[in-house]
């Protein structure tokens, strides 16, 4: 059993070390900083990644905030008022749990050299964790001895203005939710909204991370995609239906608008003693990466703690009126929380696929339509035909006009061109032949105005005529 789970664990790594060769080979994610030796948890999004990780963005706005009548979109801040991050306890507790190697000086996540040691670090103390290390003998990755286990606070700080005191302090945001939280009092009073309603914010967080690590997986600058969905209450019942659904609409986004595969997604509901202080109530939603099941997702029923928090430290009336019972309340809030590189990485490695075709191995991303880069690539069948250029430089116009999300490919042979393509995840290539044209002796006159459509994971072609091209791509994409 052994042997087997270093096998699984060396596969795993390879796999990983191939989808992160594509990335950079491809166009979609190269290291931060790279020409200056890069700089540890940070990365570039490239053409392709950048335009990968705009279909995920827009995907979960529709979902949740577009295709919604009860939810209200921020763009708050990433700079603050300090006093927020003390009020909501980030500046005394926002920590990860830090050990030392007593030689080199390097730091390490503690609770992550416990996992790498086949133990479970959930619902340790900073002395649990000292005291099973120094008990087993555990040592740096590099072999050497481990100091005492201590707090690390992933706050990264800055200055504001032109002198460096206490009072310019300011903090790089490590979430985006207390930015939808100081504005609840300024939505109310613009839009008057009834319980329950929630707000919602696509933004960069910043978090010190002691050691980054899994590619884009655990990182010191990223993006999240918040909402603070505010409830009543007084009506517990209906407090747990609508965090039970807005779980499922989590689970809705994963396998309906990204294609995640159902088997590799994971429902963890977090005990007691390892919820987050403000949680009353958290499930997790774990994936399956190639470096194991991870957290992709979060949900948590966070009471009234973050209101109360800032109405203590702030003065402010965060309140809500009913006006139909004629009471004052602080509202409860349930949030939902994605990590939008753990999202994009999902989709990567959940498409990432090597097989054979026509009798050649091929790497494909079977990345879903809605989600894909490219929604196809149009080609002339002979570069150095300026009649076929011509033609399929019409229809690859018509087809951009429409969907935008369409390239023009001629580099190469066909066959070339079909490979790359399968490589970076485009669902359909479309070839502009002498039969479309209708010129040349051995043409089939009936396939004139028509172009070859090819199918990216089956490899099957079919004829589709131009004037029923936009109709054939939309019903294949939805």
């Amino acid at each position: 059993m052994k042997n087997r789970n270093i096998t699984q664990f060396i596969e795993r790594e390879f796999e990983m070390e191939k989808i992160v060769s594509l990335c950079k080979r491809r166009g979609f994610i190269y290291q931060g900083s790279e020409i200056y030796g890069g700089l540890a948890g940070t990365w570039d999004y490239g053409p392709l990644g950048i335009a990968l990780k705009k279909n995920i963005e827009n995907l979960w706005w529709k979902r949740f905030v577009l295709d919604r009548e009860d939810m209200y979109g921020m763009d708050a801040a990433i700079l603050m008022n300090q006093e927020v991050w003390k009020a909501s306890g980030h500046v005394g507790g926002f920590s990860d749990p830090l050990v030392e190697d007593l030689k080199t000086q390097k730091r390490y996540r503690a609770d992550h050299l416990l996992e790498a040691n086949n133990i479970n670090p959930a619902g340790m103390t900073l002395s649990d964790m000292d005291a099973i290390i120094k008990e087993r003998g555990i040592m740096s990755p590099d072999g050497n001895q481990l100091g005492n286990v201590r707090q690390f606070n992933m706050m990264l700080k800055t200055t504001i203005g032109a002198i460096e005191s206490d009072d310019n302090i300011s903090y790089l945001r490590p979430e985006t939710a207390q930015g939808m939280f100081v504005n609840f009092k300024n939505v109310v009073d613009s839009f008057h909204p009834k319980l329950p309603f929630g707000m919602a914010q696509i933004g960069k967080a910043f978090r010190n991370e002691i050691a980054p690590r899994d590619f884009i997986f655990r990182v010191r600058e990223l993006e999240q995609m918040e909402i603070e969905y505010f409830v009543d209450p007084r009506d517990q019942d209906s407090v747990n239906k609508i965090f039970d659904e807005l779980f499922d609409d989590q689970m809705e986004f994963l396998k309906q608008d990204l294609g995640l595969s159902e088997h590799r997604i994971h429902k963890v509901d977090i005990d007691a003693n390892d919820r987050a202080h403000y949680s009353a109530r958290s499930v997790d939603t774990e994936f399956d990466f190639p470096f194991g099941q991870k957290e992709l997702l979060g949900l948590a029923y966070r009471t009234d703690y973050d209101l109360n928090a800032h109405i203590n430290a702030s003065g402010a009336d965060l309140t809500y009126f009913d006006e139909s019972t004629k009471e004052r309340f602080v509202p409860h809030c349930i949030e939902p929380t994605f990590g939008l590189g753990r999202l994009i990485l999902a989709t990567l490695s959940d498409a990432y696929h090597e097989d054979e075709m026509d009798g050649e191995s091929r790497v494909v991303l079977k990345l879903d339509p809605k989600v894909a880069p490219y929604i196809c690539a149009v080609s002339p069948l002979l570069k150095n035909r300026p009649e076929l250029q011509e033609k399929a430089r019409a229809v690859f116009t018509m087809l951009k006009k429409k969907f935008g999300r369409v390239i023009y490919d001629d580099n190469g042979n066909v066959g070339k061109r079909y490979r790359r393509q399968d490589e970076i995840g485009t669902p359909f290539c479309i070839v502009v032949d002498f039969d479309t044209l209708g010129a040349g002796d051995s043409v089939n006159p009936e396939r004139k105005d028509e172009v070859t459509v090819r199918d990216r994971d089956t490899g099957k072609q079919v004829r589709v005529a131009i004037d029923m091209l936009i109709d054939y791509m939309i019903e294949k994409i939805q």
